[in-house]
């Protein structure tokens, strides 16, 4: 059987409320992401304590000048996440700068996969045409995630509407991460571009996000195990 895809979002910045939503969740899913509210509250100890012994996502969306996210890449190192993100439409220079900075910090033969963010699930077509960036989130996603591994990414966040198309462009072996997961009858919060679990693996995703229809629920480790037995888990 294939790898577990679920990811379970840890959006909290109480370090309890994390380590009893890991503990509820953990053992049905595929691994945990820990992101910018975590790691800024609770610091790299903390974060590496709280992953300890699961697959880790570590969701920090790093954006700066090549040199500066390099050393941050470098910084991070000691956790050996998993995956960790940074924002694809910061540039060749800074992607590479990213790439190399991970294998000079990889321990043990282990690299830590880089994953180029592409357009937040939380912006449509509307979002980007008043930030200025011209045409749709698809468009906008295919040419960041083409310049991503055309520079050493490892694969991309994409939301679900894109998987098909990328996996199509990118190939079999890109990474592709999906948040906007929400199962029927989930609350979409403040996700716009979303998609049910099953279809978004039909589609071609590697690890599916999921936050408050598990982290939310009065039972999370019931609804992790609910949706991982829907995707043959």
């Amino acid at each position: 059987m294939s790898r577990n895809p679920i990811l379970v979002a840890i959006d909290t910045i109480d370090a309890a409320r994390a380590d009893a939503l890991i503990a509820a969740a953990g053992p049905h899913v595929g691994g945990i992401k820990l992101g910018l509210e975590y790691f800024c509250a609770r610091g790299p100890e903390a974060t590496a304590k709280a992953a300890a012994g699961h697959f880790l996502f570590l969701d920090l969306k790093l954006h700066d000048i090549p040199n500066t996210v390099a050393s941050a890449v470098r910084a991070v190192a000691p956790l050996a996440p998993d995956l960790l993100t940074i924002h694809a439409s910061g540039g060749a220079a800074m992607m590479k700068a990213a790439r190399d900075a991970a294998e000079e910090s990889a321990a043990g033969g282990k690299r830590t996969k880089l994953i180029g963010v592409t357009v937040l699930t939380s912006l449509d077509d509307a979002d980007l045409e008043a930030i200025g960036q011209r045409g749709a989130t698809r468009d906008q996603a295919l040419r960041l995630a083409a310049l991503a591994q055309a520079n050493g990414l490892d694969g991309v966040v994409c939301s679900p509407r894109e998987v098909a198309a990328l996996r199509a462009e990118c190939g079999p072996d890109f990474v592709l991460v999906v948040p906007g997961i929400r199962p029927a009858g989930s609350d979409l919060g403040d996700q716009k571009r979303v998609m049910g679990p099953a279809e978004a693996v039909a589609a071609g995703a590697t690890h599916l996000v999921i936050g408050r229809p598990i982290t939310a629920a009065p039972d999370p480790a019931a609804a992790a195990r609910t949706i991982a037995a829907a995707l043959g888990h």
